[in-house]
């Protein structure tokens, strides 16, 4: 019988991997340089000490880190050096933040941050279901399981959050919890939708007459009109840190009326703010502002977002459904179909105010991918497929292994669903969405063979071309803000950032690991994949020229250097782009291409 580890041994090995995860990171954006060292190690001199680590290096010139090779090399009595093991994140930053130039306001905060999403990590540890039981699972349970940003290392940071708000409201307590509700009176609320929905249809969708008889009946009871005001879910952290408390001036003069608590039971996916109703699939996802700072920024939902996504959805979706070779890829656009618009009515007029203050009410409704499933089929995260158990199993192997197929062709399945969609969606129209691990969602058949995808979130990410297309005719909204610019070759880093290196690199690894799949072969079929793609369409040869995914190199962005060396924690009026660092080699560059199968 297998010895259950103990809270210690739990926490020991869930800040190791942290540990490893992080010397890898920095060293992949180029903040630290490890050097060759004995024994096929390498050598990490910091301003403040030493670290020796075993490490394998991937195609895009990236680091795998054992976490039980990392030893601290100390002095000893006698003056020799020592290695102790070593498997603490925050003590490795401390080390490290003089060479990487990090100040001790970004250290300190970026060390609460850390610390949050090491207690996160042993929380998944200490509730591990292992992957033979996930696989069982589809999208609403499953986010629950899995371990978050493959790349950001204090990818669990939620500040804002205390220790209870981790328990009630993150993704691994998969908690249920029920959304209270506020009816806005139209002087400060704006309800859009696309031309299929009404307001009433999405109070119809979503509440049951008996919800919102109780709700109309609040409304009366205080001598208003149900009618006069929108209605909205609010997270219910939101409602008691920011509503009734930024907010006050506006409840207390009845502009804002809490209605209750809606009873569906809803679970949060790994975006947190992003709700996923449990009992009634069919109904819409919705999307709500929490004033916590998670990986990248502030989890508001800006105005301009919210009062777009309708009208871009509705856009996108005559795009989407005019293409006969789209369809033929089988390939979901989960539409914003409704949004609530609110602006603070004073903050909103102070120029430069910072964009978190900005962004505390509103909500966006999201078709669900569950009415859009044929018989027999389950769609997961794709973050799921880098999902690995605390016994070391990957749920990609327990779905190819399901699926009665091998690895190879089970990998040429994934990347024929995820790449004919979205390359068509880039050159045909000069439009990219964001396709890393959230915003994608993955379709396997009956077997567990993948076959297509549904893709989500849109209006924070869609780009368009700089460059005019006529293909996608007139854009709805030219506002930069809400469709940003950009030329083509920044177009194509959105799949190059959010699919080959945040998906493909760790994935890459773990085929190499579990099935002996040679990186060479994993970007060979990659690259059979963009070559066929631009043999069957020589009329976007120069778009895809321009954005060129096979070139020598991209440029690096580096996710964690921002936070740490970049931005800091400072509240800035907007939200920032990253600026690159450097270059990366690519690995599909000189590999050897590897034609997609039944073509």
């Amino acid at each position: 019988m297998t010895a259950v580890p103990t809270q210690a041994e739990i926490w020991r090995m869930a800040s190791a991997r942290l540990l490893a995860k992080m010397i890898g990171q920095l060293a992949f954006e180029d903040l630290l340089r490890p050097e060759p060292f004995a024994d096929g190690e390498w050598l990490l001199s910091l301003a403040e000490a030493e670290y020796s680590f075993q490490a394998v290096r991937g195609a895009f010139g990236d680091w795998t880190v054992a976490p039980e090779s990392i030893r601290h090399r100390v002095t000893g009595i006698l003056g020799d050096r020592l290695g102790q093991p070593a498997w603490d994140p925050a003590r490795f930053l401390l080390d490290a933040a003089g060479t990487i130039g990090v100040s001790p306001e970004t250290s300190a905060n970026y060390l609460a941050e850390l610390t949050a999403t090491l207690r996160a990590d042993v929380a998944l540890a200490e509730n591990d279901v292992p992957v033979d039981v996930l696989a069982d699972l589809g999208h609403t349970e499953l986010e629950g399981h899995l371990v978050g940003h493959p790349w950001l290392v204090a990818n669990k940071g939620r500040v804002g959050f205390s220790s209870d708000d981790q328990a009630r409201y993150a993704p691994e307590a998969r908690s249920r919890l029920r959304l209270p509700w506020l009816a806005v009176h139209r002087g400060l609320a704006e309800f859009r939708a696309t031309p299929a929905l009404s307001e009433h249809a999405v109070r119809e969708h979503e509440l049951d007459e008996a919800t919102r008889t109780a709700f109309a009946s609040v409304l009366q009871s205080r001598g208003v009109d149900p009618d006069a005001y929108v209605w909205l879910p609010v997270h219910p952290w939101q409602l008691d840190h920011v509503v009734r408390t930024l907010w006050a001036p506006e409840l207390a003069a009845d502009r804002i009326i809490e209605l209750g608590v809606a009873p569906d039971p809803m679970l949060p996916t790994q975006a947190i703010r992003t709700m996923s109703n449990v009992e009634h699939p069919d109904r819409f996802q919705v999307k709500l502002p929490l004033r916590i700072l998670n990986t990248a920024v502030w989890r508001g939902i800006p105005p301009h977002c919210t009062s777009a996504a309708p009208t871009v959805t509705q856009w996108l979706r005559g795009l989407w459904d005019g293409d006969a070779e789209l369809a033929e890829t089988g390939a979901v656009l989960l539409g914003e179909v409704a949004s609530v618009t609110i602006e603070h009515p004073l903050l909103s007029t102070v120029p430069g105010t910072p964009y978190t203050w900005l962004e505390t009410l509103g909500c966006i409704w999201r078709e669900s991918v569950d009415p859009t499933l044929r018989p027999g089929e389950r769609a997961v995260p794709l973050a799921a497929v880098l999902h690995v158990d605390t016994a070391g199993r990957s749920l990609v192997s327990e779905y190819i292994a399901r699926s009665g197929s091998d690895a190879q062709s089970w990998m040429a399945d994934l990347f024929a669903a995820l790449l004919r969609p979205l390359l068509l969606v880039l050159y045909r129209y000069g439009i990219t969405v964001n396709p890393h691990g959230e915003n994608v969602l993955l379709i396997l058949d009956e077997s567990g063979r993948p076959t297509r995808v549904a893709i989500k979130d849109l209006i924070d990410d869609v780009n368009v071309s700089v460059e005019p297309v006529a293909e996608r005719g007139p854009e709805p909204d030219s506002h930069y803000r809400v469709l940003p610019r950009k030329p083509w070759h920044v177009l194509r880093q959105y799949l190059v950032d959010a699919l080959l290196v945040g998906v493909f690199r760790p994935l890459a690894r773990l085929l190499r690991e579990n099935h002996g799949v040679a990186e060479a072969r994993f970007w060979g079929r990659v690259r059979g994949e963009i070559e066929d793609f631009r043999r069957r369409h020589p009329e976007l040869a120069d778009r895809m020229a321009q954005g060129d995914l096979l070139g020598p190199t991209f440029a690096r962005y580096p996710l964690n250097g921002d936070r740490l060396v970049q931005t800091g924690y400072a509240e800035l009026s907007y939200r920032h782009a990253i600026a690159p660092h450097g270059e990366l080699p690519n690995p599909l560059y000189e590999v050897t291409s590897i034609a997609p199968e039944g073509r």
